[in-house]
């Protein structure tokens, strides 16, 4: 029988739990679905969250199949490893959800799954921002936090092209052509995510034969952009591209020992905010920086660097012997 997942992609299992009935999010309103996650490793060891950004989901050993494997920089021969898709799902609209929010959802999976504590939280662009989220308002289950390319708050300019997004979004839905404009705003999103030197090496400015057909670079982002239009929802993309731009944690409020990872490449995220999140932070263990020509998605990209980093992070997570509930 032929695996559900790609070669490089270790298995999992995956854990549902109800959210309980008495449960709101910070606008008052209520989910409908569970809260759902993947469990991946052995039944033993630390356990550490891998969290990556609004197009990540519990599936960590596929989105960073690199980083997320036995013997790799978050290495399943040791740790275990928990990951979730975020809220809301596919079919809750109209959602306004918080990176507070999610952290409360995933202390929902945790009771659940009858584990007091993640010994290691590693977050990636949203992922990161959730993570603050949870080390300021529950710190009790935080140990340690790994915050790559995540800030205590978001850029006005960051917010400015996710507004642009989320408005091509309502335009594709009230002209009935939902895949496209998901598909559109996908376009948009990667100019943000990589940088002009990465286009400037990759793509040559070879002019179309008339004028409005794709430049070289333009069939990148279309064929970038088809590949996500059934990926998501308006209304979801529109609820989480939210969530970004509401983030705000006040550094002081971590506890736990901080590691910040950042790239000055990085346009969605300036490095300054990082180094501004690094000198309030109460235990800062480290903050490392990085050129990159990836940009944003730099975490992705820089196995090397990032590997390494990771590997030095959580190298002195002490051994354990607990089971995970079934």
């Amino acid at each position: 029988m032929t695996p559900d997942w790609p070669i490089d992609e270790a298995p999992g299992r995956d854990v549902r739990i109800p959210v309980p009935d008495s449960f709101r999010l910070e606008s008052g309103q209520r989910l409908t679905g569970p809260v759902t996650g993947r469990l991946h490793g052995r039944g033993e060891g630390p356990l550490v969250v891998a969290a990556g950004g609004i197009s990540a989901d519990r599936r960590a050993a596929r989105w960073w199949s690199w980083a997320v494997r036995p013997g790799g920089p978050i290495d399943l021969n040791r740790l275990r490893v928990l990951a979730l898709d975020w809220a809301p799902g596919m079919q809750e609209p109209g959602l306004t959800v918080t990176t507070t929010d999610q952290a409360r959802l995933l202390a929902v999976l945790l009771d659940g799954l009858g584990e007091p504590r993640v010994d290691a939280f590693v977050g990636a662009s949203y992922g990161g921002c959730v993570g603050l989220a949870m080390a300021a308002a529950l710190p009790e289950r935080v140990g340690a936090l790994v915050a790559i390319s995540a800030p205590h708050r978001s850029h006005p300019s960051a917010t400015a092209w996710r507004g642009v997004q989320r408005r091509l979004l309502a335009f594709a839905l009230d002209c009935g052509r939902e895949a496209e404009g998901i598909a559109l705003a996908r376009q948009l999103a990667m100019t943000t995510y990589r940088t002009a030197e990465e286009f400037g090496w990759r793509f040559a400015p070879t002019p179309p034969a008339a004028a409005g057909e794709p430049y070289p670079v333009c069939d990148y982002l279309i064929a970038r952009g088809e590949a996500y239009a059934g990926a998501t929802s308006v209304d979801r993309w529109t609820s989480l591209s939210d969530s970004l731009d509401r983030h705000l944690v006040r550094p002081e409020a971590i506890r736990c020992p901080l590691t910040v990872i950042g790239f000055p490449s990085d346009r969605l995220v300036p490095i300054e905010d990082l180094r501004e999140l690094a000198r309030r932070a109460v235990n800062l263990r480290r903050l490392v920086e990085a050129p990159s020509i990836f940009g944003h998605d730099a975490f992705l990209k820089e196995r090397e660097f990032v590997g390494r980093e990771l590997h030095d992070a959580l190298s002195s997570l002490p051994a354990q012997t607990r089971e995970i509930a079934a």
